[in-house]
């Protein structure tokens, strides 16, 4: 088909689409499965062989060095083989790793079978908006909203359920019973793939639909970008975005939001232990209770960024929560009131699903969301790979988290003149087209 779509008109979500709507929520439960299904366990684990603590300490920084390496490995791949088949090998990396996880028989390959893990992970972070993009350019906002809940609910999920399944079965089972679910993930987009239903929505838009009458309903996706038209891949387009401030001040965004989470998984037990003198399993409750503020954003950030255009309101509500949960919980935590200091500073997780959409709706093909999506998250880990061990480093050196609490509020800071820009609307080609010429 070379006319034009008319995308005012959504079509129905499951018709002719089932299998990418199962396809993408699959994939996006298996992506933050894998990662929060082993830190529960470590005590079961080391009960059988020993766990060095450089060892436990390099599975904490492998996911964001991961997710930044695979990141940018994972555009070349999709020229080559295209976003299903691609697909397809992060999901049977992750479930493979998970498995083989599972039957570690040491510290050593403990740590490479979650380096694969993380390696298939940092693939399907990429993949991700793109697919949403291709398959679903009329539903941006609902599949937005479906695929970062199901991320949210993987994040929870495994801490509550991995202990009582490992004194059931075993840690063994416990580990690698997540990779049924990767597995599975794969299934849809190989059907996909034999039935050659993989053209996503039909035909480019018409350079004349780039002109809406007053009159006419807008749908969500063309209110945030514009009429999205389905092009060639461009070889040049993440080389092109290094020159621009849209992409990088997307890439802080992102990169603020898995910093406040890495340091957040990786610390908050011990600061709220240290300052509001809590016990080690009220603790863990707290962690779950900051994990368990993503999911509400995860619901409404997506809708309320593509339907009402809130990018720099949602912007500010989260990084103001942030520096108060954390002045809260430097200044003035006890027993009583750290739950609520670590409920405010849990909705810094709205910038998670935030930098999503963004990517999302930054570019106008499903090509340059891809090189957009490498570009943001590999950039985004690096930065969040440095701060889990500088907090370290400075509650060693000092003693005390006042240092380290510090640090996070001038993160938040930093952020906030990127996260304006982040919000304006127009796509990385529009800023080029104004700058430099022809996309």
């Amino acid at each position: 088909m070379t006319g034009s779509v008319n995308t005012s008109i959504p079509r129905p979500l499951w018709r002719g689409r089932a299998l990418a709507i199962l396809g993408i929520l699959l994939c996006a439960f298996s992506l933050r499965s894998a990662v929060a299904s082993l830190s529960p366990l470590l005590d079961h684990v080391s009960a059988d062989f020993a766990l060095p603590t450089a060892i436990v300490g390099l599975i904490g920084t492998a996911p964001p060095v991961c997710f930044a390496i695979f990141g940018l490995c994972t555009p070349l791949l999709e020229r080559r083989l295209g976003l299903e088949r691609v697909t397809v090998i992060a999901l049977v990396v992750i479930a493979a790793g998970l498995i083989l996880r599972g039957l570690s028989g040491g510290a050593v390959p403990l740590l490479l079978t979650s380096a694969l893990i993380f390696a298939g992970v940092g693939m399907g972070n990429i993949l991700l908006p793109p697919l949403v993009k291709k398959y679903f350019p009329d539903r941006l906002g609902m599949m937005m909203t479906l695929y970062t809940t199901a991320m949210a609910l993987s994040t929870f999920l495994p801490p509550l359920v991995a202990v009582p399944v490992a004194d059931a079965a075993g840690w063994r089972v416990s580990l690698g019973l997540w990779g049924v679910f990767a597995i599975a993930g794969a299934v849809p987009w190989i059907l996909m793939l034999v039935t050659g239903r993989t053209a996503g929505m039909p035909g480019p838009v018409s350079a004349a639909s780039r002109t809406v009458a007053p009159e006419r309903e807008q749908d969500p996706a063309e209110l945030a970008t514009g009429p999205i038209a389905v092009a060639a891949a461009n070889t040049r387009a993440f080389s092109r975005l290094l020159r621009l401030p849209l992409a990088w001040a997307i890439a802080v965004v992102f990169g603020t939001s898995s910093t406040m989470a890495y340091v957040s998984f990786a610390w908050l037990p011990a600061i709220v232990t240290d300052l509001a003198g809590v016990s080690p399993s009220i603790a863990g409750l707290l962690l779950s209770l900051f994990a368990v503020m993503g999911l509400p954003a995860s619901l409404l950030v997506p809708v309320l960024v593509v339907r009402f255009q809130a990018t720099r309101s949602l912007f500010v509500v989260a990084v103001t929560c942030g520096l108060v949960g954390a002045a809260g919980l430097l200044l003035f935590s006890n027993e009583a009131t750290v739950w609520l200091w670590v409920a405010i500073f849990g909705v810094v997780g709205v910038l998670f699903p935030l930098a999503l959409v963004l990517i999302s709706i930054r570019a106008r093909t499903p090509e340059s969301a891809v090189a957009l999506s490498s570009f943001v998250q590999s950039t985004g880990y690096v930065f969040a790979a440095v701060f889990p061990l500088l907090i370290g480093v400075l509650h060693e050196s000092t003693g005390a988290w006042t240092l380290p609490i510090v640090t996070i509020g001038i993160v938040l800071v930093v952020a906030i003149p990127f996260g304006l820009i982040a919000g304006r609307r127009r796509t990385i080609e529009d800023e080029w087209e104004a700058r430099y010429g022809r996309w």
